[in-house]
């Protein structure tokens, strides 16, 4: 599949530091999705190559994120202080959103955010703070809870996807869709999964339903 950018890439943040990624354009590609990944993990994270993987065969093109710089990664193995920093976290995915806008080999593409478990409520506030950027969002086993009162500022039509093994957390999306009025938002249990969707053939689902939801709104 021929593609028209595929490289590692630096964002500028605050303080002369910078934010790293791993983009993907195919050739002839309808969108941008950007991953957030959760507490813990990073743009390595192989359920989210796995889901960029599935949605790259779709002709969409992905930006897997590191959320936290190097030096805050180091320090939040032990300290855990940035994980569930979620203003932190929703700035870094707003950064990457404008990067895409300014690169003009990019500028002309739909964006939509995919985050799991903390970074879906990042791509929550990102959607919220760029309602003319961001035209969709998928979360898996997110906590879109944590997104707080940026949930009624939403307008992205938002898929919530969430393991039937994963009760705490389906009470807490459902409580977050209550706050989303006025836009399209759907939650989907995907059966026998848990957290991680380590299950066989939980992940292919996850891949299934987010590509279908990224095609029909980018």
């Amino acid at each position: 599949m021929a593609v028209i950018a595929e490289e590692s890439i630096a964002i500028p943040i605050a303080g002369g530091h910078h934010i790293e990624a791993d983009l993907h354009v195919p050739d002839e590609a309808s969108g941008l999705v950007v991953f957030a990944h959760g507490s813990g993990s990073s743009r390595f994270s192989s359920r989210n190559r796995a889901v960029a993987a599935s949605l790259q065969q779709r002709q969409l093109g992905t930006l897997l994120l590191d959320l936290l710089t190097r030096d805050e990664e180091s320090a939040d193995v032990y300290t855990r202080q940035y994980r569930f920093d979620i203003e932190r976290l929703a700035t870094r995915v707003v950064l990457a959103t404008d990067w895409i806008r300014q690169r003009p080999d990019l500028e002309r593409l739909s964006i939509g955010c995919f985050g799991a478990s903390t970074g879906a409520a990042a791509a929550l506030v990102a959607a919220a703070e760029r309602p003319s950027v961001v035209r969709a969002v998928v979360s898996r086993g997110g906590r879109p809870d944590l997104a707080g009162a940026a949930l009624s500022r939403v307008t992205a039509p938002t898929l919530l996807i969430v393991g039937s093994r994963d009760e705490p957390v389906i009470a807490l999306n459902e409580e977050a869709m209550r706050q989303m009025s006025g836009i399209r938002v759907e939650l989907t249990i995907v059966p026998g999964a848990t957290h991680l969707f380590e299950e066989p053939g939980t992940r292919e689902e996850v891949e299934r339903l987010a590509g279908e939801w990224f095609e029909d709104h980018l």
